[in-house]
């Protein structure tokens, strides 16, 4: 093998590695991971759950009391860039990540570009006072 031969093999063999192990690790993951825990609405720390608008931030998710009085959970990991900064805008009704502007709807699609790789949901359920978040 002449040495021309051998850097062009070696150029598209590096560039192929270079590729997949970008492609790999940049790829963004909405998988989301298992949660099963219980808020009691009657804590100080989760009376915010009682108006319409009101979120909490607890064990890795931001639980949420829609405009429509619907409680909803995210993941608070953003997909963008793993930042764990999602909240929920009452104004938007969305959830939103502080750090680059990610916007998602309440089910997880993203609604723009830094959104786009979609938000990990977890179901909720209203029991008197105690509102379960599971996977």
């Amino acid at each position: 093998m002449e040495r021309r031969e051998f850097l062009e093999k070696l150029g598209i063999g590096a560039a192929f590695a270079l590729t997949a192990t970008c492609l790999g690790s940049c790829t963004k993951d909405t998988v989301a991971a298992k949660v099963d825990f219980t808020l009691n609405l009657d804590e100080a720390a989760n009376a915010s759950l009682k108006n319409n608008g009101g979120y909490v931030i607890s064990n890795g998710c931001v639980v949420a009391k829609t405009t429509a009085g619907a409680y909803v959970a995210a993941t608070v990991t953003c997909s963008h860039n793993n930042f764990k900064e999602v909240i929920y805008d009452e104004n938007a009704n969305e959830f939103y990540c502080n750090v680059h502007g990610a916007r998602f709807d309440l089910q997880g699609k993203g609604k723009n570009a830094t959104g786009s790789g979609g938000l990990a949901i977890y179901q909720t359920s209203l029991t008197g006072n105690s509102l379960r978040v599971f996977s």
